[in-house]
């Protein structure tokens, strides 16, 4: 596996793991850090950007913010899942685009 995909799985586990505390501290609830990844994934599928680029590309850039919304999910009281398990969740939930190139 490339070296640097490993290093974006651990940044993205600490991300998921920093938003489980910020939740269990009561700094944040879990729809407030829902509404932050949603609009951030909006805004990298919005109309302009979706023009630009492949579905496949899109699914590569939405890949984290997916995953860091399902690990949102599991909060406060679950544990986390593994990443190899949430990746296996954004695939099964990934819908398709409505502009196949």
């Amino acid at each position: 596996m490339n070296v640097a995909n490993l290093q974006l799985e651990g940044l993205l586990m600490a991300v998921a793991a920093v938003n489980h505390v910020l939740v269990k501290k009561g700094v944040l609830t879990v729809e407030e850090i829902d509404i932050a990844l949603r609009k951030a994934e909006a805004g990298e599928t919005g109309e302009e950007r979706s023009e630009a680029i492949s579905a496949s590309n899109r699914d590569a850039i939405n890949f984290p913010i997916r995953l860091l919304e399902l690990a949102n999910q599991c909060q406060p009281e679950a544990d986390m899942p593994s990443f190899s398990k949430l990746a296996r969740m954004v695939g099964q939930m990934k819908e398709p685009y409505n502009d196949q190139m």
